[in-house]
């Protein structure tokens, strides 16, 4: 702070504190005056009057310093200025009557003088502050600028507007509130009047020749966003948005709160719930590791647990480069965390095992897998080594280890699988799920989900940068849909499963309505700012290999039902003739050693009888008893 800001505070605190003072005569003389009907004041009691103003000033004036009246600034006085001023004004009052009773017993002093001088003095104080607000502020409702119309006339709608107001150099010019509260319709805030509802954003925007719409809800659910992005794309207007109510900057709404209208915000959902204290509990004062902790899911559970107390996280990542970022952001966030970042892969038995035996880990989180459809369909080996074998690799150390939990993280392509991405992923569930029952003291747990907004490899980051070239944004069908969530949501549930399951279950997060992705693309040129079709072309280009028009979360065999988190579903796993099941597991591991990919595809059809149909009956896989949960 310079010099002359500090003479600029001490110059309007000065002036401010003189103005109070000579309130303080005119309020108490003007409260005489009061006393005897606006008439002359008899001397007998205009003589003590004179006497003790001196007194009265110096009594009130303290007690005006004291209560910090003058570390407001007059061009924002609010309710809580003038609550301020009408509690040293009390306090005031009661210390002048005591000193002039203990002075002159009240000796010609009336007593209805004290209401009088009370509320005589809140109205001088008080008045010019409101008034020199209402001065600085006049202008700004004439401000020339975007016209915009704020969608939610609570609590965060006249924040932002008063920050609009008050900042009329960034150019917004409020012309209304819009808010689905009918009882609202009328009112005024800030001088703005509320219009209407929301059905009316296209009819309001040409009658109000607005600009621009802000939208106010940070409570807003994603549906709730669709539907007024939907409007105001019928009124052709752009639209910006305060974040959610969990990322808005001090719980505050501002102007510089405001962002563009995400993707996120059209697909996501509500705000999990979960049993923060369970998870809490499960990773405390323990050791976690988490393979492809670089991939977007093992960053996230990385940053989630991190915050959880844990003895160490043991990062394990095939890529160095992500690796490097992971370890980098955590150091940064978590300078007290106990970290280790280590290159590995799960293919590498005899690494895994050094891991394992000496970090012991009681939880891990497997999040290690290739995922890309088009391109492990062509090499189906690499896929199985990976995604299975690897597997296999971190399950066994797990077990040779004395590790609690194992959670597997598989997908809704291992549903029904018509590739080999998911084939490979669903003979990953098999091996964990029925390793449970022979696995002692580790708990193997299975959690499926959709795709994952904006993780590497998504067609979210696809679209993005196809929009920023200037299209096509390429779509393979015009009906194909898929399920999404978020990525921290997809961690924090995985979590959640992770210490409410019991061992051998599969549990399938709760994935809300499939997207059109052609809708998906619509929306993310629209939100660029641009128009699809004209600035940006949608060119649909065929299902690819392996690819269905619909994902699937569970099979019908799996008995879908609820289980004690609203999020996470619990479905009933297979189990599966173990020796036959090992037998042709490692007819499948001796086709990969080989490299012989048209072997491994049949291995793959043997063990898994949804992904080829073509594949002999006594070959498959032979379920034994019941499902299990």
């Amino acid at each position: 702070m310079n010099l002359a800001h500090v003479m600029d505070r001490l110059r309007n605190r000065t002036a401010a504190f003189a103005h109070d003072l000579l309130m303080i005569p005119l309020a108490w003389l003007g409260a005489y005056w009061l006393r005897f009907n606006l008439e002359t004041v008899p001397e007998v009691f205009l003589s003590p009057a004179l006497a003790a103003l001196p007194a009265v000033m110096a009594v009130q004036g303290a007690v005006f310093w004291y209560f910090g009246l003058y570390r407001g600034v007059w061009r924002f006085a609010s309710l809580p200025d003038l609550l301020r001023i009408g509690k040293s004004i009390a306090v005031g009052v009661c210390l002048i009557a005591l000193g002039l009773f203990l002075a002159t017993r009240m000796q010609d002093v009336p007593r209805s003088v004290f209401p009088l001088y009370a509320v005589l003095l809140l109205t001088l104080l008080g008045g010019p502050r409101l008034l020199y607000r209402w001065r600085k502020d006049r202008g700004l409702y004439t401000v020339h600028g975007r016209r915009t119309l704020v969608v939610g006339a609570g609590r965060a709608g006249e924040m932002l507007v008063r920050d609009l107001l008050r900042n009329p150099e960034f150019g917004y010019l409020p012309v209304g509130f819009i808010d689905d509260d009918d009882t609202k319709k009328g009112r005024e805030i800030h001088g703005i009047r509320v219009l209407g509802n929301t059905a009316k954003i296209p009819r309001l925007v040409e009658r109000r020749e607005a600009d621009l719409v802000l939208l106010a809800i940070p409570s807003a659910t994603s549906s709730q966003m669709r539907r007024i992005v939907e409007l105001c794309e019928q009124a052709g207007v752009p639209m910006k948005t305060l974040p959610g109510l969990k990322d808005l900057p001090s719980g505050r709404a501002s102007l510089g709160a405001l962002r563009e209208i995400s993707i996120e915000d059209l697909l996501g959902r509500e705000p999990v719930s979960l049993d923060w204290g369970a998870i809490s509990a499960g990773v405390a004062g323990r050791t976690v590791l988490v393979t492809g902790g670089g991939g977007s899911i093992g960053a996230e559970l990385c940053r989630q647990i991190a915050r959880l107390g844990l003895a160490r996280l043991v990062i394990v990542d095939a890529g160095e480069f992500n690796l490097y970022e992971v370890e980098r952001e955590l150091r940064a966030d978590f300078p007290a965390l106990a970290l280790h970042a280590l290159l590995g892969n799960v293919c590498d038995a005899r690494g895994m095992e050094q891991v394992f035996a000496r970090f012991r880990p009681a939880l891990v989180l497997h999040a290690a897998a290739y995922k890309h459809v088009p391109m492990l369909e062509q090499q189906a080996r690499q896929a199985v080594r990976n995604n299975v074998f690897g597997t296999r690799t971190a399950a066994s150390a797990a077990m040779r280890n004395g590790c609690e939990t194992f959670v597997l993280i598989s997908t809704d392509k291992a549903v029904n699988p018509t590739n080999v991405m998911g084939a490979s992923k669903r003979l990953a569930e098999v091996y964990c799920q029925n390793l449970d029952a022979r696995a002692g003291g580790t708990r193997f747990i299975t959690v499926r989900f959709g795709n994952v907004l904006d993780s590497a490899g998504s067609v979210v980051p696809l679209f993005r940068e196809q929009i920023a070239r200037g299209g096509p944004v390429t779509v393979t069908h015009r009906e194909v849909k898929r399920y999404f969530m978020t990525i921290p949501e997809a961690s924090q549930l995985i979590l959640q499963a992770a210490v409410t399951g019991t061992g051998g279950e599969v549990f399938v997060l709760d994935m809300g309505e499939p997207v059109a992705i052609a809708y998906l693309a619509r929306q993310m040129i629209l939100l660029s700012g641009k128009t699809p079709g004209v600035d940006v072309a949608i060119t649909f280009t065929g299902l690819r290999p392996g690819e269905k028009l619909s994902e699937e979360l569970f099979h019908p065999a799996e008995a879908l039902r609820r289980s004690s988190h609203e999020k996470l579903l619990l479905a009933r796993f297979r189990e599966v003739d173990w020796v036959r099941f090992e037998s042709d597991l490692a007819r499948l591991e001796r086709a990969c050693e080989d490299a012989e990919e048209e072997d491994v595809r049949r291995g793959l059809a043997l063990l898994i009888p949804e992904f080829d149909g073509a594949a002999r009956d006594e070959d498959k896989i032979i379920p034994i008893g019941r499902a299990r949960s």
